[in-house]
């Protein structure tokens, strides 16, 4: 197996495959206030037709998600190419994907709500200059310099699979 840091450049060390795997195998899931209680899953389309997965700070607002990136970053080359995606989320009680089309947004109003919206939530990002991309003092290293490019996720369908009494598993269209 190789193992490739990304966070090498923060300092940080590599993740312990092995723990990972135990915890999988235990079907640990997150305490309701845990660091990565609140992760959520973005895939795109490569340019061969195989998934990308990755964690992406994306949050809801207005009845679906919008995350950001960087210009250069393979998530943002993936969906100008091909805008289709997908974002996994658990919830209490629940795990949701929500499927749509990527939309770069770039108007200044939209721009600056969707900041306000990351920084009430404790990530201190901001409009840029331009007002049509966001900054902030930190990011994931693997996004680049800022300004980060802002995408909305229009929705397409949903799936939600509810891990508690009465259970239950429901496709949304919308």
């Amino acid at each position: 197996m190789e193992i490739i840091n990304l966070g090498v450049g923060d300092g940080l060390p590599p993740v312990d495959w092995r723990a990972v795997v135990e915890k999988l195998d235990d079907g640990s899931a997150p305490a309701p206030e845990a660091h990565n209680a609140r992760t959520k899953w973005l895939t795109t389309v490569n340019e061969d037709g195989s998934p990308h997965v990755t964690a992406v700070g994306a949050l809801w607002l207005d009845g679906t998600f919008w995350f950001q990136t960087g210009a250069r970053s393979r998530k943002s080359h993936n969906v100008v190419r091909d805008p289709r995606c997908s974002i996994a989320v658990s919830i209490r009680d629940a795990d949701v994907v929500l499927e749509g089309d990527a939309t770069k947004v770039t108007d200044p109003a939209s721009v600056a709500r969707v900041a306000k919206a990351w920084a009430d939530d404790g990530w201190p990002a901001e409009p840029d200059q331009s007002g049509s991309g966001i900054t902030a003092p930190f990011n994931a290293p693997s996004q680049g310099p800022p300004p980060w490019d802002v995408y909305r996720i229009e929705p397409r369908s949903a799936t939600v699979a509810l891990g508690v009494e009465p259970g239950g598993l429901t496709r949304f269209r919308f």
